[in-house]
């Protein structure tokens, strides 16, 4: 029981280190620099931004999945959140992109930081036992089975995604055998025609009998 609380416990601190993404870097001015990260289907995303301003610059910041989808959009943005709830298992984009105009002398770098969540912690389970008025321990039983939830949606994506792969596996192996097996066909067949036509060919000559 122990071990199994150890698991669990790994699992669960895993699972949190990679729904979170808290992340700050700089930004050049007039440029663009875009986040990418894949997330399941059904998943709610939540995200906090924070822009350092510089003057005569403005950011504008965008997120969309891999089909261009805009899912948030803010221009001249500085500081806000955003949320939003995947609709299918695919690789989501956030991108800053910084302007200003031409001949405005050098702008220092803006500083950016980024706070996003994804799943279990991007849920706010203090409004949520407000609404259904839940206890702390029935809050937290909440939270333990919905990460549960979620472990075990992680490992039945990873099954379904080993099977996809032993599949493919399989059919590529089925694929080179038969080239192979045609390939050799072939080679034995050009080998055939050769030993003929240089037979012809040293009768004609009068080389051979």
């Amino acid at each position: 029981m122990a071990r199994f609380r150890v698991l669990l416990l790994s699992l669960s601190l895993s699972f949190v280190v990679q729904s979170v993404v808290s992340i700050s870097f700089y930004l050049p001015v007039r440029s663009r620099k875009c986040l990418r990260e894949e997330i399941h289907k059904d998943v709610l995303v939540t995200g906090e931004y924070e822009i350092i301003e510089q003057p005569n610059t403005k950011t504008n910041l965008k997120i969309t999945d891999s089909s261009g989808h805009i899912l948030y959009v803010k221009e001249d943005a500085t500081k806000g959140k955003f949320a939003f709830t995947t609709e299918d298992y695919d690789m989501f984009e956030v991108c800053f992109e910084s302007k200003s105009p031409m001949g405005t002398g050098r702008v220092p770098d803006q500083q950016i930081n980024l706070d996003m969540k994804h799943g279990v912690e991007a849920k706010n389970y203090e409004e949520i036992a407000k609404v259904e008025k839940l206890k702390p321990l029935e809050v937290e039983l909440r939270r333990l089975e919905d990460l549960s939830e979620s472990i075990v949606n992680d490992f039945a994506y990873m099954k379904k995604r080993e099977e996809e792969m032993r599949d493919t596996n399989e059919s590529t192996n089925t694929r080179v055998l038969y080239f192979s097996i045609f390939s050799m066909c072939c080679l034995i067949g050009l080998a055939t025609w050769q030993v003929f036509y240089l037979r012809r060919f040293f009768k004609a000559k009068k080389l051979i009998e």
